[in-house]
């Protein structure tokens, strides 16, 4: 079972990745300790919340993501608002792929415009087996973060990329029973809005050409998935049936056959 790094590692990569240096880094911070917290963390000290939440922008991470990696405690700001809204949000995504542009971008709107409702309880992600570690473990926290339960993550990966897999091996995947492969990476990459290659060099995972761009219905898709973790089970719903009815005939299926596949 490959191992995961020790955050410090990660953040070595990344810097390396992205040609940036920690004084560099640091020197886009008002706060003057951000180098020598920074070195600490390269060093293997574990980050705090107010170093993630500055760094994740600066590498170009959506925050939660960052935390994830940083086997920390993610703050329930970042979090998805309602739990019960994961099996309408992966349902308007499966309907949303089948639309035009247009369509797409209009549902997406939709979404980023719906008011903002109060989280109703605590957002506590169950995993999807009995024990998530390594690398699978990561990637899997990032998704149950996205409000994917694992027929949803089951569904929408094998709508939007090459990857079908049955619902259980998620929980394998999570458990470290199964090794990540560069299809998995790339995949997974594309659903998280995260570049292939980097999700592969943060899992040991070694590409055997550059990836495909992912294409445009799948771009789309992921980021409906990203926006649909700030609506509640109501308005999830009502989005979900706004998707399904924006479809032509037929509605009830969702096999898609993207360019390239």
């Amino acid at each position: 079972m490959t191992q995961v790094p020790g955050f410090g590692t990660m953040l070595a990569w990344l810097l390396d990745h992205r040609c940036l240096g920690v004084e560099e880094l640091a020197d886009s911070s008002s706060d003057a300790m951000a180098s020598g917290e920074l070195r600490a963390v390269l060093d293997g000290r574990i980050p705090d919340e107010a170093l993630l939440r500055w760094l994740a922008p600066v590498l170009g991470f959506h925050a939660v993501d960052l935390f994830v990696l940083a086997g920390a405690e993610v703050p329930q700001d970042l979090a998805p608002l309602d739990a019960a809204a994961a099996p309408f949000a992966s349902r308007m995504v499966m309907d949303a792929v089948h639309l035009p542009p247009e369509g797409r971008h209009e549902l997406l709107r939709h979404v980023r415009e719906l008011p903002q409702e109060g989280r109703g309880s605590r957002f506590a992600p169950r995993p999807y087996g009995p024990v998530e570690s390594g690398p699978g473990g990561r990637l899997m926290r990032m998704f149950r973060y996205r409000n994917l339960d694992r027929s949803g993550l089951a569904h929408i990966l094998g709508i939007l990329t090459p990857t079908y897999l049955s619902t259980p091996t998620y929980g394998v995947i999570g458990a470290g029973k199964k090794e990540l492969t560069p299809r998995l990476v790339t995949d997974f990459g594309v659903l998280l809005g995260i570049d292939a290659r980097v999700l592969a060099g943060l899992s040991g995972v070694v590409l055997p050409e550059p990836p495909r761009p992912p294409d445009p219905e799948a771009v789309d898709g992921a980021a409906l998935l990203w926006a649909a973790r700030r609506l509640s089970e109501d308005q999830a719903r009502e989005v979900a049936g706004l998707a399904n009815s924006m479809r032509a005939e037929p509605r009830s299926g969702y096999r898609l056959d993207l360019p390239g596949r």
